[in-house]
């Protein structure tokens, strides 16, 4: 009896001491992370919208007449001033008119004068009774209608003059050639569809973009102002970002906002001018616009040190006992994908856990190891 309760103390004693193994095994030493101290800054942030260039005069040269296309006398490309030869249009009609229409200018200025001759010949006879004045009111009036016959001829000329001209095609401004559909003996229409080409004037270019509602008052809250046009007047200087990721070394400024809002898509259309000195910028170019934004005691984090849990976005930061707690935050999105800029949860000296997102367990002990914000922060 006694052999079996030694036999039990026994077995109990192994089963505690492999328990409290176990138990030690699953204890872990407390795990390092990085954390920064958060802190009020004064940042400057840029938003950034899909654009279009437009230059200040896209002006589509179109035929008035119907003809072949005889002589092309630029290259796309170029650049050509205002008056410079652009086309020459072949109508041998036009031409034949002119001369048909200044001989008949010609006949009707004899017709005249020989109205005018008879006049002066019907009057002594009228005064002297030889003949009837009625005779004098009939010279009269063929001379009127010939005068008025005169008139016509001079403006069915000046029409025909007018056809013949538009058989040469200048440039109405200083700008530079865009593509040239048509090539040489090509038969043109007045009412085509495609121009001849597009000559734009790109001293200056637009650029031309879309900002949504939402985020449009974001905007004006950092603007002042007392109506909306003065707001606009006040936004800084923007950036133009070109196609190959290099920034335009001009400055522009926010000229226009639609008057209304756009039904289908909910945005204001924009309008952004820069000065083109090198005509390095051409209509039709897809850019970027950048427009900053100043903030005051703005609190960043980066987009990684959140996350996500239903409808609530976390931050997690670390207590005075080492414990790590989960925040709710409100934030609005830093354009890049990087950063948030915190507008409810943290404050200043708060410390910010900046890796092991989704690893670390709310309430974990752990180590905090301090690290300079601006080695995360990096705008």
């Amino acid at each position: 009896m006694i052999t079996n309760k030694l036999a039990i103390i026994g077995i109990a004693a192994v089963t505690l001491t492999a328990c409290k193994g176990k138990e030690e095994a699953f204890q872990r030493p407390t795990q390092p992370y990085n954390v920064i101290e958060l802190q009020k800054q004064e940042v400057e942030l840029y938003s950034e919208y899909p654009a279009t260039l437009q230059g200040v005069e896209d002006i589509e040269i179109r035929p008035m007449i119907n003809g072949y296309i005889d002589k092309i006398y630029v290259e796309e490309g170029q650049e050509v001033k205002k008056g410079d030869l652009l086309f020459q249009i072949s109508n041998p009609q036009f031409a034949q008119d002119v001369s048909m229409y200044a001989a008949r200018v010609e006949s009707a200025k004899t017709a005249l004068e020989a109205a005018r001759i008879q006049i002066e010949k019907t009057k002594p006879l009228v005064e002297q009774g030889i003949i009837s004045s009625y005779e004098l009111t009939n010279v009269n009036l063929n001379y009127d209608m010939r005068k008025a016959e005169l008139e016509q001829a001079k403006a069915t000329y000046a029409n025909a003059q007018t056809n013949l001209g538009y058989t040469v095609i200048k440039s109405p401004v200083d700008g530079v050639v865009g593509k040239l559909p048509y090539k040489l003996g090509s038969y043109v229409y007045s009412n085509t569809v495609q121009p001849l080409t597009i000559v734009s004037n790109i001293s200056k270019v637009f650029a031309y973009f879309s900002i949504n509602e939402k985020q449009q008052l974001k905007m004006f809250e950092t603007i002042e102002g007392k109506t909306f046009q003065e707001k606009i007047n006040k936004i800084p200087p923007v950036t133009l970002v070109l196609s190959n990721g290099e920034t335009y070394n001009q400055m522009g400024k926010v000229e226009t906002f639609s008057g209304l809002i756009n039904n289908q898509t909910g945005s204001f259309n924009v309008k952004a001018g820069f000065v083109n000195p090198d005509k390095m910028l051409r209509s039709g170019s897809s850019t970027v616009i950048r427009i900053p934004t100043h903030l005051k005691d703005a609190i960043i984090v980066p987009q990684k040190a959140t996350s996500e849990l239903q409808d609530k976005r976390l931050a997690y930061i670390v207590g005075k006992d080492e414990t790590v707690t989960g925040v709710p935050i409100q934030v609005v999105e830093v354009p890049g994908g990087k950063y948030f800029v915190v507008t409810e949860g943290l404050k200043s000296n708060d410390k910010l856990i900046v890796e092991g997102i989704g690893i670390v367990a709310e309430g974990t002990k752990i180590k905090p190891n301090l690290i300079p914000a601006d080695s995360v922060l990096k705008f």
